[in-house]
């Protein structure tokens, strides 16, 4: 059992907590610092489970955290990644238009990575298309070419050992049960004992807002878990992508549409679809926690977004339980794609932001308190922007917290 002191806390031991973990160690080398992470092993969940793109900043309102973080995270990390020998190649992306009323949204997308300063997009029209992906079908597609693939999973267990050597304790293993908060302290009480924190930094992913509720009473967000499915292409049809190509998004929907995506480690992955999921863990759809699920059913705004999204949200349920409409939604970008090309993948699970008022919260979402920083929103492109989110947290904190 533990029974310790630290000066900073950080919960979750992913990508995000453990950047923020680097970061703070390596600019404040004389404070005690730990990580909390539940699982036996790091980077287990939101990290360890996406589909490893590097985005270049294309989709994001200009101006929002997403869009500033995003840009200067993607270069933040492909200089660690150059510093660290960690493997990572920018491939290129089409976004690519299969309808006329698609185009207009295209030109919003153009207009935003200008903006935000991406570099190297071009419009294109369907002969140069053909040039890029010889199999994609589009009338106009958006070329992308600093987008690229990863490991994230490697680069969070770099980040791990650039704390580790700075002397931060990273704790696995090791699970909150309740958090208390005093004048001058935060109180943690865990499975492995208790830790008292001068102040903490949850990172906590797909749990944020408990672990946020318990020592704040102003919390007006829920996590509303979403299970994002993918299938792999059968090897004898990996030549039919060449990069990563996209469909031009429902800008009314906060998911980007099924897609093909190259590996770095190899191979082909299709999707991922967006499914309301039973359990904030639910990564299939025997996954069910009761208590958690009833939590989501419970919540008001759970029921605004379900009036207001019934109809994608059956369309997304049925490509879950269908393969053949998974198939129909590929078929849009790469019309050669069949049925028996694809094989069944993994899945992850998006820690989804819904306030009261039944609002995906688009843009990142981290709220300061006297003692705590809370990280409340952080999906796609939040491991992109890992260094960059971790920068602006330990600035704050620079401000905020007495300790630095």
């Amino acid at each position: 059992m533990i029974s310790s002191k630290y000066d900073i806390a950080i919960i979750g031991g992913g990508i995000l907590g453990l950047a923020t973990a680097k970061e703070l160690s390596e600019s404040n080398p004389r404070l005690s610092i730990c990580v909390i992470e539940k699982e036996n092993r790091l980077a287990s969940h939101q990290t360890g489970h996406n589909s490893g793109v590097i985005h270049s900043g294309l989709y994001y309102r200009p101006g929002s955290h997403k869009a500033t973080t995003c840009v200067a995270g993607s270069q933040a990390l492909k200089a660690f990644c150059d510093e660290n020998d960690i493997k990572y190649n920018l491939i290129g992306k089409v976004v690519v238009a299969t309808e006329e009323d698609q185009i207009a949204a295209l030109n919003t997308l153009h207009e935003r990575g200008i903006a935000n300063g991406v570099e190297g997009l071009e419009r294109i029209g369907p002969e140069r298309l053909r040039e890029i992906e010889p199999h994609a079908a589009g009338i106009q597609a958006l070329l992308c070419p600093q987008t690229g693939i990863i490991d994230y999973t490697e680069v969070a267990h770099a980040y791990a050992k650039v704390a580790r050597k700075n002397g931060v304790n990273i704790l696995t293993e090791t699970k909150v049960l309740d958090l208390g908060k005093s004048e001058k302290q935060i109180h943690i009480e865990t499975n492995q004992g208790d830790i008292h924190a001068d102040y903490l930094i949850n990172c906590a992913g797909l749990y944020s807002d408990v672990i946020a509720s318990k020592i704040e009473t102003d919390v007006d967000v829920r996590i509303v878990p979403f299970r994002g499915e993918y299938y792999k292409i059968a090897p004898e049809k990996h030549h039919l992508v060449k990069t990563l190509i996209y469909p031009v998004p429902n800008p009314a929907f906060p998911f980007l549409g099924v897609h093909f995506t190259r590996m770095i480690g190899g191979g082909v992955e299709a999707g991922p679809n967006a499914v309301l999921a039973y359990a904030r863990e639910g990564y299939s759809h025997s996954d069910v926690n009761i208590k958690e699920f009833i939590e989501t059913l419970s919540y008001s705004g759970f029921w605004v977004i379900a009036k207001k999204y019934w109809k994608t949200g059956l369309e997304e349920f049925w490509r879950s339980i269908s393969k053949e409409a998974f198939t129909a939604a590929l078929q849009k970008l790469i019309p050669e794609i069949q049925e028996s090309d694809l094989i069944p993948g993994g899945a992850g699970v998006r820690a989804q932001a819904v306030d009261r008022n039944g609002t995906l919260l688009d843009d990142f979402s981290i709220v300061q308190s006297e003692r705590a920083f809370h990280v409340l929103n952080a999906p796609s492109p939040a491991a992109t922007a890992s260094l960059a989110i971790a920068k602006q947290i330990v600035d704050g904190a620079s401000k905020s917290f007495n300790t630095l």
